[in-house]
């Protein structure tokens, strides 16, 4: 049976690959397994409560449901998302009436929705004290100053000295990733969702265990997914014991609790406060095509430099206080290196979301792009699974004579997120919105490109969970070269792709498209 290899210390102060447990003896004793099981006997638990013939069972089942209907229609926020929980109520009261309890009244996410906001209060006073940041006044673009003037409210001043570099594949962002990161003398901070082994991680723990040799500060943030799905038990000690300090948003734990649908999906590089990368890459092989799962993998990324890069740092070290209880950071240091000074004219704007907030920032931005163009909109997402906001920005903005144009994967993969996304093309045809499939795969990509002159880069998947459920970054830049170079990736992705006609659509499977409109009634939840 195949082995896998794991990261440690060597004696001489580099990284090598020692051996672990075969991979069965993982699968059946590991704590994935271990959790998944319990977990299933909770639900089960939950399936015995609803089909109990039991008369008071019943009795408070109902107005428990009743009760909990009344809350939500109540409550600010989707109203799909809303709905979805509404017939998730009538048709299975006591598992439905738990599972909402579950999700939304843990003691563990009013912590953290606490912990978030101070941790928001302590920092936003650092970054708005500094000269130059300027998300209100953007005297020499009119046009853009209403969404700048928002994002500044937000905690997200937009920076005019500042250098975009557009990176059109998951291969470019590695190579300039580990150029980048080796010219490293203070400090690197990093954040993914994903993180798992294999050439990728191995290139860029090189890097790292010889600069923390060096005494460099590195701080290194992942998801709990990745503890869990991706890599070995123990791997934060791992990484600890070569000098990098590390933390897990949310690690997986065998008990119910809505945390667990609440993701840290950003992907967030700082290098000494001068340079910065996000963008749909993770730090897995499949983003570089060394090992290919769906085809083609289409991503691309941003390297940043320059004063914007300040937001990137506030940002990554907000949610590394939030992973953790820690005391209060001093974040000056971070946030004052000196800034080279860049020839780009345009500005950028760093921005997060995150489910705690009563402003969807992710959503709006993409809303003021379709609202606002003049000429075109065009749209790289891995997915389709939107609300009716979205649906009416999209196909009004097509009816009133922009062109916009939506590229999907034709390889895709997660099946039932794409038998959902086929469900909206007939009514975005038939408003005139153009949609193509990348043929040769996947897309992972994540970007708006509107009139070769604003442009939106990041993690913001087009589906429920990147705009309301996850925590997420993104970066609007206009004014900038590396508007149309967004525009030219576009282009040339688009040339490689098929696109769908009203035609076309007739010929899909009927059966599909059921199937996708059945599960289009829980899309807020998938």
């Amino acid at each position: 049976m195949e082995e896998k290899n794991y990261l440690r210390e060597d004696p001489q102060g580099g990284t090598r690959r020692f051996r672990a447990r075969k991979a069965g003896y993982r699968l059946i004793f590991g704590r994935t397994i271990l959790t998944l099981i319990l977990l299933l006997v909770q639900i089960a638990v939950l399936v015995y409560l609803f089909l109990s013939p039991s008369r008071i069972v019943t009795i408070i089942s109902s107005v428990l449901s009743f009760g909990l209907i009344i809350a939500i229609i109540n409550r600010n926020g989707q109203d799909a998302y809303k709905i979805t929980w509404v017939l998730i109520l009538a048709i299975v009261p006591v598992f439905g009436g738990l599972f909402y309890i579950f999700f939304e009244f843990q003691p563990a996410m009013r912590d953290i929705r606490k912990r978030l906001n101070t941790v928001k209060t302590e920092a936003k006073p650092f970054l708005h004290s500094i000269p130059g940041a300027d998300g209100i006044r953007i005297a020499d673009d009119s046009d853009m100053a209403g969404v700048c003037r928002y994002l500044a409210d937000q905690g997200f001043p937009a920076w005019k000295n500042t250098s975009v570099t557009y990176l059109s594949s998951g291969e470019h962002y590695y190579e300039e990733l580990l150029k980048q990161l080796s010219l490293a003398k203070k400090y690197i901070f990093i954040e993914y969702f994903i993180v798992n082994e294999g050439e990728m991680l191995d290139g860029v723990l090189n890097i790292l265990s010889r600069k923390a040799a060096e005494g460099v500060e590195i701080r290194f943030l992942y998801d709990g997914l990745s503890e869990l799905l991706k890599l070995p038990a123990g791997y934060s000690r791992i990484l600890e014991n070569i000098g990098i300090h590390t933390r897990i948003y949310a690690p997986i734990h065998p008990v119910l609790t809505g945390m667990q649908n609440y993701r840290d999906h950003r992907k967030i590089v700082v290098i000494d406060g001068e340079t910065a990368f996000t963008g749909g890459v993770n730090l897995a092989d499949e983003y570089i095509n060394i090992h290919s799962r769906f085809g083609h993998w289409k991503d691309q990324g941003l390297l940043v430099r320059g004063e914007a890069v300040r937001n990137f740092t506030l940002a990554f070290l907000e949610m590394w206080n939030v992973a953790e209880k820690s005391q209060q950071e001093n974040y000056r240091p971070y946030l004052n290196p000196p800034q080279p000074v860049m020839a780009a004219d345009g500005y950028a704007v760093p921005y997060t979301d995150d489910p705690f907030n009563d402003e969807d920032i992710g959503e709006h931005v993409y809303l003021d792009i379709l609202y606002a163009a003049k000429k075109y909109v065009h749209i790289m997402s891995p997915y389709l699974v939107i609300g009716s906001e979205m649906v009416q920005a999209l196909t009004f903005a097509a009816k009133r004579g922009v062109d916009v144009e939506i590229l999907l994967p034709h390889i895709p993969d997660k099946k039932y997120a794409f038998l959902v996304a086929r469900t909206y093309y007939k009514v975005l045809l038939e408003a005139g919105v153009r949609v193509f499939e990348y043929t040769p795969g996947f897309i992972h990509s994540k970007s708006f490109v509107s009139d070769d002159r604003q442009a939106v880069v990041g993690t913001i998947n087009l589906d429920y969970r990147s705009l309301y459920l996850h925590f997420e970054n993104a970066v609007l830049f206009f004014g900038m070269d590396a508007v149309l170079d967004a525009e030219r990736d576009f282009i040339q992705t688009r040339s490689q792709s098929q696109e769908i006609t009203m035609a076309e659509y007739d010929r899909f499977s009927r059966l599909e498209i059921l199937t996708g409109r059945l599960l289009r009634l829980f899309a807020p939840l998938l």
